[in-house]
């Protein structure tokens, strides 16, 4: 597909270089093999111009038909993504990473759970004072300790937790401040207006990020208030308002959402709003996130390193904050 515009931009910048590389010939009386073999910086620089060339020719089409150029402004913008995330690897390379955070909780017997019951249960099948290795047997509860919430958990046929890509689970990672709200009132929701906030300090929330809520709840694993139940059973802990599902996903194109609570929605949600709203649209979140408080408010990537299980929905994460 040839565009208006295209192929003379791509002639004339042809001809300005014939025209410079006779005249550089002939003033510094280089061979012919030297001219005609051109080192591989000059084939880069030809083929960024005839990149930019094109694009640019393709810009001005839709600038002058006023038209929405639907599959081919796609693609560019997919490539365009592509190529920042290829950028944005190569500085945190250039960098090295400087910082690691554990974003995991310490997995056992005690820790707490939604419903309230053990979530793991551990069988020593080999001890190494008799067979000089040690082995166990497990049985636990997907989603309990520091776990992921894959689509299928929410869905009838969403993603497993085996079948979410490895690179949608490496991710930009920006933190919400929601300490205040949630010291004032522990069925505090993350809203709208609180990642609006946000982005007035910190700048738009990136696309294919990973957004979390820092309640400080965390600080309360190790006791009662980590579940925070009422004389009737009812929860009281802080999670993400349902509203902002429609926010992250169509406004900014997030990839994840986290907590550091027992669950996405607040305590005292009875109809998982927020679960119903996020996940069956191919999305992801972590649960019971440790440490927030050690990592900025942008500037982290997150590693959710999921069990692969088949046919899971959800299941233990190691998640860790690479800075």
């Amino acid at each position: 597909m040839c565009l208006p515009g295209c192929m003379s931009q791509v002639r004339e910048r042809l001809e300005r270089e014939h025209t410079t590389k006779t005249t550089h010939t002939t003033t510094q009386t280089t061979t012919q093999t030297t001219t005609q073999t051109q080192p591989p910086s000059s084939r880069r620089a030809r083929r960024g111009f005839l990149k930019q060339a094109f694009l640019g020719s393709f810009a001005a089409l839709g600038a002058a038909t006023g038209v929405a150029l639907s599959s081919e402004a796609l693609a560019m913008e997919e490539g365009k993504a592509r190529e920042e995330g290829k950028a944005r690897k190569k500085r945190m390379l250039r960098r090295g990473i400087r910082k690691v955070v554990d974003l995991t909780h310490t997995f056992s017997p005690a820790f707490p759970t939604y419903f309230g019951t053990t979530g793991i249960t551990l069988n020593k099948i080999a001890d190494y004072d008799k067979v000089k290795y040690n082995l166990y047997r497990y049985e636990m509860l997907e989603h309990a300790g520091t776990h992921l919430d894959a689509p299928l958990h929410f869905s009838k046929d969403g993603l497993s937790a085996a079948e979410i890509p490895a690179q949608q689970l490496i991710v930009p990672l920006i933190k919400v401040d929601l300490r205040a709200k949630a010291e004032q009132n522990p069925d505090a929701q993350l809203t709208v207006e609180d990642l609006k906030a946000w982005e007035k300090k910190h700048g738009k929330i990136p696309p294919r990020c990973c957004v979390a809520m820092d309640s400080g709840w965390g600080r309360h694993v190790s006791t009662k208030k980590f579940r925070n139940a009422d004389d009737k059973g009812a929860m009281h802990f802080p999670g993400f308002h349902a509203e902002t599902a429609d926010f992250l996903i169509n406004d900014r194109g997030a990839s994840g959402i986290a907590v550091d609570t027992l669950s996405l929605d607040h305590g005292p949600s009875s109809d998982f709003a927020m679960h119903y709203a996020w996940l069956p649209q191919g999305k992801w979140g972590v649960e019971c996130l440790a440490n927030l408080e050690q990592i900025p408010a942008k500037g982290a990537v997150l590693v959710a390193g999921v069990q692969k299980f088949e046919g899971g929905t959800g299941g233990p994460t190691r998640a860790i904050a690479l800075m």
